[in-house]
């Protein structure tokens, strides 16, 4: 008799092996409850909750050991609806340079940028690819941290020209040209575009479907900003760090790299909140305590992939974007005219004329764009409450 229950609970012990084992999606992914991997419901469901406060919010997914335990869409949106990155995409094109660093295309992280740009051949010959990655490269450092970048008809060309303002590696300061330019030494160290590199990569091995990579008009890949794609296939991409660069067995980005990604080296500006951020390699950290290591892919109006790596969780916040297929190559028309006011005039100004109809989007312009009801605010007073969630996952 003693023996009766013996056979259930090796099922038991199995099946709970099993849950925990390490997971990764296929083209879809596996929902289970948060209590079949030790996570208490209301724990999940109270994050969400924090997220879903603020009415920007298009969607959440919570994932722990490769599987779903909660996700929320707002109305109108589903498992399926795009958002946009904004500067999200940094972290994505930064990890190609990982993978190029393992290939030899690239021989260091303190190599001079001038090794691979010929024109870095002047007093910006001291900047490293670490510190374009760190946000430390010195490179001139404007108001609008370059936003107006986005523009332009070449993005590429226009960074190439932003001259060299400070010593490199003495203060951080979040450029958007040091992002584009990754783009220009992934493709002199291997003959593509970062675009096809990113395919190839990243999003193929990891089994990343329906996306869309946006490219300038001169059809420069907008490196700084600009992957859409949903919830759930951004999530892949936290995964993939969260495992360590690998995915079922595959070793798409060096283990060493990820290492060297998620640590502590910038102390950054408070913008939005007076908890403590930091920054390493084209990705943020959001808490670096004994309690808890979150790092995070950040993108403008409220983006985010938050990953703890050793509690095997991935948190993904996007904001409402609108739902349309009009191509993936930008097209400015009659807006670029208004590009020397600034970014948030230009902002305005290009929201009047479109909703008025006075310029049609897809015929007169073609490019991502998160108009006010995907405007964060409520989650950024949240912040730090929202970073507690995500360690309370794991308690």
């Amino acid at each position: 008799m003693q023996f009766k229950y013996l056979p259930l609970l090796i099922f038991i012990t199995i099946s709970t092996q099993l849950i925990n084992a390490d997971s990764f999606p296929s083209e879809e992914w596996d929902v289970i409850s948060p209590s079949e991997v030790g996570v208490d419901n209301s724990s999940v469901e109270s994050l969400i909750s924090l997220a879903f406060d603020d009415s920007a919010t298009q969607a959440v997914v919570i994932i722990k050991n490769g599987k779903i335990i909660g996700e929320r869409y707002a109305d109108g949106f589903n498992k399926n609806s795009h958002g946009t990155s904004w500067s999200m995409a940094k972290s994505y094109y930064a990890a190609l340079i990982g993978i190029s660093l393992e290939r030899g295309e690239i021989s260091s992280l303190d190599d001079p940028v001038s090794m691979y740009l010929d024109y870095f051949n002047d007093s910006r010959k001291v900047i490293t690819i670490r510190d374009i990655l760190n946000m430390s490269s010195g490179l001139n450092y404007p108001d609008h941290q370059h936003e107006t970048m986005f523009f332009k008809s070449d993005q590429l060309k226009y960074s190439k020209k932003i001259k060299l303002q400070k010593e490199p590696n003495t203060l951080f300061e979040y450029n958007n040209v040091n992002s584009m330019l990754i783009g220009d030494i992934l493709h002199k160290v291997t003959g593509k575009k970062a675009d096809i590199l990113l395919k190839e990569r990243i999003l193929d091995p990891s089994n990343t479907k329906d996306y869309k990579l946006w490219k300038d008009e001169a059809g420069n890949t907008l490196t700084y900003c600009c992957i859409d794609m949903s919830a759930r296939e951004f999530s892949r991409f936290g995964l993939l760090f969260a495992r360590n660069g690998n995915w079922n067995g595959d070793q798409i980005i060096p283990k060493s790299y990820v290492d060297e990604t998620f640590q502590v080296v910038w102390e950054t500006p408070n913008w939005f909140t007076d908890h403590k951020r930091y920054y390493s390699l084209h990705w943020w950290v959001s808490n670096y305590t004994d309690e808890s290591k979150i790092f995070n892919a950040s993108g403008k109006f409220g983006q985010y992939i938050f990953v703890d790596r050793e509690n095997d969780i991935v948190v993904t916040r996007i904001t409402k974007y609108p739902q349309r297929d009009l191509g993936d190559i930008q097209k400015w028309g009659p807006l670029k005219t208004f590009s020397w006011l600034g970014v948030k005039t230009s902002i305005v100004i290009s929201r009047f004329l479109l909703d008025t109809g006075i310029i049609k989007e897809g015929r007169n312009v073609v490019t991502p764009v998160t108009l006010e009801e995907g405007e964060s605010s409520k989650f950024y007073k949240n912040y730090q409450d929202f970073i507690e969630g995500i360690t309370a996952l794991s308690n």
